[in-house]
């Protein structure tokens, strides 16, 4: 395992040399065939590290060795930039097998987008290149006790010819693994930036202090930053992105949806495998084998039918932003991804929920022993869910496509 905490701080965005190889997938075939095989490692201690809250180390470091933390850098910058819909299915497949490992990227994935279209060349050059080296970037965006979540209190102040860096965050998903912390603050104008420190660097510290029930492995706690200095190079112009049409919000939404999306097929196939296996048949069924039930029978085929349906807006959502992005976006083709998003959204979460509660009901007592933890999924399932409430998408979709009304352009639509 890498020592993070023993990387020096930098003048500049250069990689610290005690990373690990990552290796240079080529395409998007390559990228999913990369996905199935580190979801084979990843799911077989997926319920004990869970249950122990074992973070997932070992898992995380195969994720940047296999060449999946780079699979979205341009091509203009060395990589391969793999289509939208490639990586949802990337992070859903990550994700069936361990949540968890599937979110803890989430924010690198979508913090590597938004690069595209705020930071300057040579700031792409410099982290587009140490991602493909094998950087991995967590998130210092959210904010505890603030009026909303666009609210900021983190400050970042000249000093001289650097910058001061200022405040606390909490839901720093992946900031615990990374090697870069991309944090949200307000400079001395107001604007908005997003400052990438380096691991190491004195002024911040992690803390792991995540307690939710769900997504319990994925670190995603306290971040604190006092006097945490930093280069103009290290300074990412953040805010304008919110100055012109852009997909950013479909793209995060797109990874959260894949997420949820994995959850569900996960406890789906668990429910199955309990039924077929372990399940005992009720008594007034007059049946060898709790599989053969109508009604067990009957469920398990509306599960599959709404889980089909989802990932196929899913797949559909991952098209239209990689159609979109292909030309210069506009006001409405911006609205049109982030509409095509919420849609896939709405599905995942309800059946992600769904599928999750149903589990019990259709294998029976026996799968609420802990030996089994099934519980996980509908723990997770709830937690990440509530990244954003699905009732403001459903109105987003109407308001849309029944008054022809544009959605909040921000990255929870």
């Amino acid at each position: 395992m890498t020592d993070l905490s023993a990387t020096h701080v930098q003048h500049s965005l250069d990689v610290s040399p005690s990373l690990l190889p990552a290796a240079l997938l080529r395409n998007d075939a390559e990228a999913i065939a990369a996905a199935h095989e580190l979801a084979k490692a990843v799911r077989v201690n997926a319920a004990q590290r869970d249950r122990e809250r074992q973070l997932p180390w070992s898992e995380i470091e195969q994720f940047t060795c296999s060449g999946l933390g780079g699979i979205s850098v341009p091509q203009a910058y060395g990589g391969p930039q793999v289509s939208f819909a490639t990586v949802a299915e990337v992070l859903r497949i990550l994700s069936a097998a361990d949540p968890a490992v599937g979110q803890i990227p989430q924010n690198h994935f979508g913090i590597l987008h938004s690069l595209s279209g705020s930071a300057s060349e040579s700031q792409k050059t410099a982290l587009f290149g140490s991602v493909l080296q094998g950087a991995r970037i967590g998130n210092g965006g959210p904010e505890r006790g603030t009026k909303n979540t666009l609210d900021l209190r983190a400050r970042l102040t000249a000093d001289g010819d650097r910058f001061l860096l200022n405040g606390e965050k909490f839901y720093s998903t992946g900031a615990l693994f990374a090697h870069w912390v991309a944090v949200k603050a307000l400079n001395d104008n107001g604007d908005q930036v997003l400052v990438f420190v380096k691991r190491g660097t004195p002024g911040l510290h992690i803390v792991d202090d995540w307690s939710g029930f769900g997504q319990r492995t994925t670190a995603s706690g306290t971040v604190l930053l006092t006097d945490v200095s930093v280069s103009d190079e290290c300074v990412i112009e953040h805010g304008k992105l919110v100055l012109m049409p852009n997909i950013q919000g479909a793209v995060s939404q797109l990874i959260q949806a894949a997420i949820d999306a994995g959850i569900a097929r996960e406890a789906i196939d668990d429910s199955i495998t309990f039924v077929r296996e372990r399940s005992r048949p009720w008594i007034e069924a007059n049946i060898e084998r709790a599989s053969d039930d109508l009604y067990v029978i009957a469920d398990i085929g509306k599960l599959k039918l709404e889980l089909h349906a989802a990932e196929a807006l899913l797949r559909k959502a991952g098209r239209v932003l990689d159609e979109i992005a292909a030309s210069p976006i506009t006001e409405q083709s911006a609205a049109r991804a982030s509409i095509a998003v919420a849609e896939a959204k709405v599905l995942t979460t309800e059946v992600a929920l769904q599928a999750s509660e149903k589990l019990f009901e259709l294998a029976g007592s026996r799968a609420t022993l802990a030996e089994f933890n099934l519980d996980r999924h509908w723990r997770n399932a709830r937690v990440h869910t509530l990244h954003d409430p699905v009732r403001w998408k459903v109105h987003a979709v109407g308001a849309y496509h029944l008054n022809g009304a544009l959605p909040a352009r921000h990255s929870w639509i």
